[in-house]
C-alpha cells in the first residue's frame, strides 16, 4: 500500500488568503511530501466555486511536473465532458513528457449544472461522454496523431466512480477505478471480466478524508469548522440547479465519524497515525486497493496543522501500511 498527497486549492472566504500564497503553499507542499516519501501527488477540478476551486489540474500539473523529480502527478479527477479528447490528450501528453512519464490521468464525469452550461455542454449526457472520451483518447493513442506523444505507453487511465454500477463501467472500458472502496472491487472486476480481461489487471487508489494529528482530541474542534465548509459546499454545488434534488441540510460531524458499514472507516475524522493505520490495514487488506492518499488541508485548515498532517501521512502511516 502506498500513500499520497491530495492538494487542497480551496481558498474560502472565511479564511482567504492572497492567491499567490495558496499555489505557491501548494507547490512548496507537493515538494515536501516528495522529500518525506510520499508516492504521489494528486489534483481535481471544478469551476465557479466560491472559494476557486482548481479550474485547470493539467496546467498545475506542469508546474508540478518541473518541481518534482519521483511523485507521481494524478488527476483525480479532470471532468472529462467539458473538453474534446484531443485536447484532454495534447495537455496531458505534454504533463507526461515534463515529468518523465509520472502522469496518472484520472477522468470523471462531474455533477454541478453550472459547470456544464459554462461549457457549454449537457450534464445528462455526462456518462456517455466519459465513455466516448476514453475510447478516442485511446484511438488517438493508437493512431499516433497526438503530438508530443505521452511518454508512457500504455498512458495508465482512471476513472472516478464511486458506485457499483460506475465502477462495473471503469471496469469495461479497461480502465483503473479511482475509489480506495474495497467494496466495488465486486462490481470492478465483473466489469473487467466483460472486457475481456483478468481479475488481476484490477487497480483501485483512491481519496480519504482523515486529519493526521498527534493529539486528535485537540486538533478535531479547530479542524471541524475546515470539515463542515468542504462537505456543505460539496453538497450545496450538487444540488445547484438540480429541481431533482432536495436542499441539502448540513452534515452531522458527529454521525459522519462513526464508523461505516462493513468495517468501513469513518467519513471524515481527526486520527492518530497508529490509529488510522490499524482502521486502514482491516478495511483494505485484500483488495485491489494500491493506494490512498490525504487532503493536504481542508478548505483552509490552518497552516501548522496542514503541515504536520503532511509529515505524519507521510513518515508515519505510510511505513505503517507499506507490507498491505
Amino acid at each position: 500500500m502506498r500513500v499520497g498527497l491530495y492538494l487542497d486549492l480551496r481558498n474560502p472566504p472565511a479564511w482567504r488568503r492572497p492567491w499567490e500564497e495558496v499555489y505557491a503553499e501548494a507547490l512548496a507542499s507537493a515538494e515536501e511530501a516528495e522529500r518525506l516519501g510520499a508516492h504521489s501527488v494528486w489534483l481535481s477540478e471544478h469551476h465557479l466555486f466560491e472559494d476557486g476551486y482548481l479550474p485547470q489540474p493539467l496546467t498545475l500539473a506542469a508546474a508540478l511536473a518541473a518541481r518534482t523529480k519521483r511523485l507521481r502527478i494524478g488527476t483525480a479527477v479532470l471532468l472529462a465532458p467539458l473538453r474534446p479528447a484531443i485536447q484532454i490528450l495534447e495537455e496531458a501528453a505534454l504533463v507526461d513528457c515534463l515529468s518523465g512519464g509520472r502522469l496518472e490521468l484520472g477522468l470523471g464525469a462531474g455533477y454541478r449544472v453550472p459547470e456544464f452550461q459554462a461549457y457549454g455542454q449537457d450534464l445528462a449526457g455526462r456518462w456517455r461522454a466519459v465513455g466516448e472520451r476514453v475510447r478516442e483518447i485511446r484511438r488517438l493513442l493508437a493512431e499516433g496523431r497526438v503530438t508530443p506523444p505521452p511518454l508512457q505507453d500504455p498512458l495508465p487511465l482512471w476513472l472516478g466512480f464511486q458506485t457499483p454500477r460506475g465502477a462495473r463501467r471503469a471496469g469495461r472500458l479497461g480502465a483503473h477505478l479511482l475509489s480506495a472502496d474495497p467494496a466495488l472491487a465486486a462490481p470492478y472486476r465483473e466489469g473487467l471480466a466483460e472486457a475481456g480481461l483478468p481479475p488481476e489487471a484490477a487497480r483501485m487508489a483512491g481519496p480519504l478524508h482523515f486529519l493526521l494529528a498527534d493529539d486528535p482530541e485537540a486538533a478535531w474542534p479547530v479542524a471541524l469548522p475546515h470539515f463542515r465548509y468542504q462537505w456543505d459546499s460539496y453538497r450545496r454545488y450538487l444540488a445547484e440547479g438540480r429541481p431533482d434534488l432536495e436542499p441539502p441540510r448540513p452534515i452531522d460531524p458527529e454521525q459522519w465519524r462513526r464508523p461505516g458499514p462493513g468495517g468501513a472507516p469513518p467519513r471524515i475524522g481527526a486520527f492518530a497515525p497508529d490509529e488510522a493505520a490499524a482502521l486502514l490495514r482491516g478495511w483494505l487488506a485484500g483488495s485491489p486497493v494500491e493506494e490512498v492518499f490525504f487532503w493536504g488541508g481542508f478548505a483552509g485548515l490552518p497552516a501548522a496543522l496542514a503541515r504536520r498532517h503532511l509529515e505524519l501521512v507521510c513518515t508515519k502511516l505510510g511505513p505503517a501500511l507499506a507490507d498491505i
